[in-house]
């Protein structure tokens, strides 16, 4: 994965860390992670820091593993598996200048094929999938994923810094836990095993992913074609789609309706022409503009780009600029300065229908759209009462094709890395395995969820999944986020208790994210309450879908908080070592629990009193190797970590 100025780029990808945890649903994907990072650096960095958006780990290296564990849990309660997941990770310096960076890269560490409960023969899967659909460890000697983040960032000479928060608050930094989550998901399926370059399929034998890769130009799928079609499929520009039944019944479903300049006069080029909206200014979906087009002049050559004041009117107008030399918020801040209502940016060199515009500029009010090269160049010479309306069309879906198939990412030239395993770029909203992450990703793993169903992990028989993830409860209120594996389509309601007899009554105001995530706000709580928290939704077989309870215990009014930093080092090896607050002299204990929900171990501390302590904690000594939850208690307050225990 590269990081460049204003956007970030993908190329092939670890447990929760929240307050307060209960089990994920039966059947739920474990995925562990395997430090392989030495003493003093990556996930094990001494450097202290304070705790940050719901990470509350006290070092740096801390930190990274709780973004990790995060992420891990979303997938593993999505994804169902009986074998454990095992992702290798670790942090080791990379390139970063001030204006680019590679972030990282992971993908599988072994692809099968021919094994017991594969769904089609002669073809490669991923570790992780294999062994979900052949409920058995295929290669247990080795990890399944294999993943690598770049430490340089933050440091001198890089013009980039991780955000380690769970709470989508990175600001102008690049958010750990959306890079985690694209990255693994590459490998758990979202990539194939076929080079795009050559055509060549590993070893002859096609992947899962290539039976879903649909050409629209020759109607065929890539396991149907010859190497040179594959090779022409993966620069085929807006050609190449994700065929799976899944995705395409989901895809309305997910992306908004596609932006589009329609040209209204002359009408010798009247219609439709594809656009790649702004990254600032007002989104493309909420606009609705019609204006005559002018021609951007300025009296700096290249006069036509937007890069100083202009001399000619642009009142009210819609300013047509060339791209290059400067930024596109440059080109647009000018341009709404003098007047414009709008800005149509001409590509500068040939390519396949524009992606969007990058970069950030929240004084810009008006919105910004990309055309190619001949289009701009089409609209130029046709400037002679030119008028135009920049819209969303509720008829085409941003980012899908016919039969509501969704685009894979195919540009020319090709892009290594990047291209065929990838969404495109069009898709509106940005989904998380596009090439291209924004800031307005967070957590939600959209149509991935939809492909992964596609390739195996998930079929028709399959529950719907609920399991919490972010959970804080503090002096304004209570918030909690729960992944599902189907949101948008049930109605879901939110439901809250007061102790374990209480009744059961609406809560709070419930509302979904993306397509995967719903979050909870409820505001209307007392201080030093202990609250019972549960989402359902009516299931298609007349018997509602019911979540575990989340028990969340809001803090005393002006009382210091229970605090827990967790288990030293994590993962444990032979023993733990936990560090943790305590709020006064009362009673208090901790506990170890299996994934199960099942106490496994238990530690009085009794007699100890308020302020911080750290104790050996005999229980992590013997158990199995796993993910635990570590839960301290006091006051009938709970504060909840993740532990990976290696043997």
């Amino acid at each position: 994965m590269r990081l460049e100025s204003g956007r970030i780029r993908a190329f092939v990808a670890a447990f929760l860390c929240a307050a307060f945890l209960l089990a994920g649903p039966a059947g739920a994907a474990t995925l562990v992670i395997l430090n392989n990072d030495g003493v003093g650096e990556g996930f094990n960095d001494p450097t202290p820091v304070a705790p940050v958006g719901g990470n509350n780990g006290v070092t740096l290296g801390q930190q990274r593993l709780n973004v990790f564990q995060h992420a891990a849990n979303i997938w593993g309660a999505l994804l169902p598996s009986a074998v454990t997941i095992v992702v290798r990770a670790q942090f080791n310096p990379q390139t970063c200048t001030l204006t680019s960076a590679v972030l990282g890269s992971a993908g599988p560490v072994t692809i099968h094929r021919d094994f017991g409960g594969a769904p089609f023969g002669s073809t490669w899967y991923h570790a992780a999938l294999a062994n979900r659909l052949n409920s058995s460890d295929l290669s247990p000697l080795n990890p399944d994923i294999n993943a690598t983040f770049n430490s340089n960032l933050g440091l001198a000479g890089c013009g980039f810094t991780w955000y380690y928060g769970l709470d989508g608050n990175e600001g102008t930094a690049t958010e750990l836990l959306p890079v985690v989550l694209h990255e693994m998901g590459h490998g758990l399926g979202f990539s194939t095993t076929t080079s795009g370059t050559t055509g060549a399929m590993n070893s002859g034998f096609p992947s899962i992913y290539d039976r879903f890769l649909f050409n629209t130009d020759n109607s065929l799928h890539w396991n149907e074609m010859t190497a040179a079609q594959r090779v022409a499929s993966a620069i085929a520009c807006n050609k190449l789609s994700w065929d799976g039944p899944s995705v395409r019944s989901s895809s309305g479903l997910v992306l908004g309706p596609k932006p589009v300049l329609r040209v209204n006069a002359p009408a010798a080029i009247a219609g439709d022409y594809d656009i790649g909206a702004a990254a600032f200014g007002p989104p493309i979906s909420s606009v609705n503009i019609t204006g005559d087009v002018v021609l951007y002049e300025d009296a700096l050559a290249p006069i036509n780009d937007g890069c100083e004041v202009p001399v000619n009117n642009l009142a009210g107008k819609i300013a047509l600029i060339d791209r290059g030399t400067c930024t596109f918020v440059i080109k647009v801040k000018n341009a709404q300065d003098a007047g414009a209502i709008g800005v149509i940016i001409a590509d500068n060199a040939a390519g396949c229908p524009p992606a969007g515009l990058g970069g950030a500029d929240p004084s810009i009010t008006i919105p910004a759209v990309r055309v190619t090269l001949p289009d701009g160049n089409l609209l130029k010479a046709n400037l002679v009462g030119q008028n135009v309306t920049i819209l969303s069309d509720p008829n085409k879906l941003a980012g899908g094709t016919f039969g509501n198939r969704v685009l894979m990412f195919s540009p020319n030239p090709f892009q290594g890395g990047s291209s065929v395993s990838h969404w495109d770029t069009s898709a509106e909203p940005n989904l998380l395995m596009e090439p291209a992450i924004n800031g307005n990703l967070h957590d939600t793993v959209d149509l991935t969820l939809n492909h992964f169903a596609d390739i195996g992990w998930l079929d028709a028989a399959t529950a719907v999944r609920v399991a919490p993830g972010y959970i804080n409860a503090g002096d304004d209120g209570v918030r909690i986020e729960w992944y599902t594996s189907e949101a948008t389509e049930l109605s879901w309601s939110a439901e809250r208790t007061m102790g374990e007899e209480g009744i059961w009554a609406p809560a709070g105001q419930l509302a979904v994210q993306g397509q995967n995530m719903l979050v909870l706000t409820d505001a209307a709580v007392e201080p030093g309450t202990s609250y019972g928290y549960r989402v359902r939704a009516p299931g298609l077989d007349g018997e509602d879908n019911v979540s575990e309870i989340v028990w969340v215990t809001t803090p005393e009014a002006g009382a210091a908080s229970l605090a827990l930093e967790g288990a030293m080092p994590n993962p444990a090896v032979r023993g733990m070592n936990v560090a943790f607050t305590l709020t006064g002299v009362s009673p208090a204990r901790l506990d170890l629990i299996n994934v199960a929900g099942r106490m496994v171990g238990t530690m009085d501390l009794a007699g100890r009193g308020p302020g911080r302590h750290v104790v050996d904690f005999a229980a992590g000594r013997n158990v199995p190797a796993g993910t635990y939850f570590l839960r301290l208690t006091q006051n009938e307050k709970s504060v909840t970590k993740t532990v990976t225990v290696v043997n």
